[in-house]
């Protein structure tokens, strides 16, 4: 009998916020690794202190945000309000505190749950923290989430924001390091989502003018699209779609409060659907969904009041609304396309028809392909039906072509109960059994009939 383990009060535990973080941080960062793979924690430690600067330029403080990366120390800085000095200790080393909670300061932001900036404090072994604002300051230093130094808010002549330098915690983040080239990937995403916002990352600047536009152009070949990019814009809305000529998948690129949601949500579902009602009606045809969409290159960014994702990631959107009394996700964002892309397809009647070509021939290859397939379904249904009635031997005719002292034999018998014993007593190399499905025609025997009755007939004529 197994033994009972023990169960008492000593087994429950109450852990502050920093021990939690780091008994479990993929709660908070997803997985840890190394830094070899994109969605590695060391970058999402520093996307979450890029998400608080970049929420900062979106409500009109600060059009810089400065980067360095120089080992394993990352230090970046706004130029926004900069948190307010009173609070500079709490917001990141007390949960469920933040300006996120006052939808006046951050009406469209993507940090929500107060979580963020602790999770980096949490798993970085130093973590620095200073304000700058109306001409006076603030710094606290804290070590593996504990505060160690804390200055009194003193007179300053520095620009107003906020800088955050940390180093993450190697006992977490074993062997890590930063690769720059998907640094550089994150930093062109939150460019693109924000024209006007420019990031300097170690000494290299990064700026778009274009929007999603420039997302599209930098990840595509213009040799290898259908017709030049489609680029609309609303109050709330941005997309950017072409279709491959070369490309077979669908590829989109979502985005919340500009918020990379690689897993797409509500949004990235409304604007497939949207797509095809509008070029449905637009043609005035009721093409297939997957024509419509096939080869189709394509980026959809929303702002949303107070989103909803499906983890602490953000990686997926959860939300139905966008917020404010607006209507929902999916109808904003199918209202805005019958819209706007039904007006740009009938002001560019060339891209138009390009669409209609690459649709068409979509629907032929699909009709090709079914055929095939179709064809291929049958031959593997003939040819299973026949290896279940063939017991093969092992020598084949390559085989006999090569040794003349080999030979083989094929038995045909009625039906799988009168091969079972020759199945069994079989030479298995050189002797194949196959039964027929019922009892074979006597073709001699009805031959034989019939010419006998011919005979006759003929010998009765003759008399």
């Amino acid at each position: 009998m197994k033994e009972e383990t023990a169960y008492t009060e000593d087994n429950i535990r109450s852990l502050d916020w920093k021990e939690h973080i780091r008994l479990r941080p993929g709660m908070y960062i997803g997985k840890l690794g190394d830094g070899s793979s994109p969605d590695d924690g060391i970058y999402i430690l520093l996307k979450e202190v890029l998400d608080n600067c970049v929420d900062e330029f979106v409500m009109g403080a600060g059009k810089t945000i400065e980067i360095s990366i120089k080992d394993s120390t990352v230090t970046v800085r706004d130029f926004g309000r900069g948190i307010p000095l009173g609070k500079v200790v709490d917001v990141v080393s007390k949960m469920n505190t933040g300006g996120k909670y006052d939808s006046k300061a951050f009406k469209k932001s993507v940090g929500l749950n107060g979580v963020g900036t602790k999770a980096v404090n949490a798993l970085s072994s130093s973590f620095i923290v200073e304000s700058n604002r109306e001409k006076q300051s603030k710094r606290a230093a804290f070590e593996y989430g504990t505060l160690s130094e804390e200055s009194p808010v003193g007179d300053s002549s520095r620009r107003r924001g906020t800088k955050v330098v940390f180093v993450p915690d190697a006992t977490i983040f074993k062997n890590y390091i930063y690769r720059i080239e998907y640094v550089e990937r994150m930093i062109k995403y939150y460019v693109y989502l924000n024209p006007g916002l420019t990031i300097d990352l170690n000494g290299e600047k990064f700026f778009s003018e274009n929007g999603l536009k420039d997302l599209l152009t930098d990840q595509t070949n213009e040799n290898d699209l259908t017709y030049p990019i489609i680029h609309l814009r609303g109050d709330d809305i941005e997309v950017a779609l072409t279709h491959s000529k070369t490309q077979y998948s669908e590829e989109y690129h979502s985005f919340v409060n500009g918020q990379h949601t690689t897993q797409g949500g509500t949004h990235q579902a409304a604007f497939r659907e949207g797509l095809v009602k509008t070029i449905r009606e637009y043609f005035g045809k009721n093409y297939e969904a997957s024509d419509i969409r096939k080869s189709i290159i394509s980026a959809v960014s929303i702002k949303v009041t107070e989103p909803v994702f499906e983890s602490q990631t953000k990686t997926k959107l959860g939300s139905t609304e966008m917020g404010d009394g607006m209507p929902s996700v999916r109808s904003y964002i199918v209202d805005f396309l019958n819209t706007q892309l039904d007006n740009f397809l009938h002001k560019n009647t060339t891209i138009a028809l390009a669409i209609q070509q690459k649709i068409i021939q979509a629907e032929r290859e699909r009709k090709d392909l079914s055929g095939i397939r179709k064809l291929a379904r049958e031959r593997a249904k003939k040819a299973s039906l026949h290896n279940k009635k063939l017991r093969d031997c092992r020598v084949h005719l390559p085989d006999l072509k090569k040794d003349r002292r080999l030979d083989s034999t094929l038995f045909i018998t009625e039906g799988d109960s009168a091969s079972g014993s020759i199945t069994k007593s079989r030479d298995v190399n050189t002797q194949a059994v196959f039964s027929l499905r019922g009892k074979p025609l006597n073709s001699y025997g009805c031959l034989k009939k019939l010419y006998m009755k011919m005979k006759n007939l003929i010998c009765y004529r003759q008399h």
